[in-house]
């Protein structure tokens, strides 16, 4: 089964994901092979996703304006809005 391809935006940048795609796998595809920072720790070192299902909530990220959005979980919707604190 082919999935469509539809398009995210990744602090400002346009990312096209397969349909089912998660939040995680388009801040991935939008680093383009450098370390994708999700967020910062209060000492300021940066964060990403760790396990990958939900239990350590280091992959949270602002997701259409709504903050603390685990990225592993959260599948991807046409033009969703996607907020890190990468650099």
């Amino acid at each position: 089964m082919k999935h469509r391809a539809i398009v995210v935006h990744v602090d400002g940048r346009a990312v096209e994901v397969a349909e089912g795609a998660t939040v995680a796998a388009a801040i991935e595809r939008a680093a383009a092979g450098v370390p994708a920072i999700y967020r910062r720790a209060v000492g300021g070192r940066g964060r990403a996703a760790l396990c990958g299902m939900g239990v350590c909530h280091e992959c949270r990220v602002t997701i259409d304006g709504h903050a603390h959005r685990l990225a592993c979980l959260t599948r991807c919707a046409p033009g969703m809005v996607i907020a890190t604190e990468g650099p």
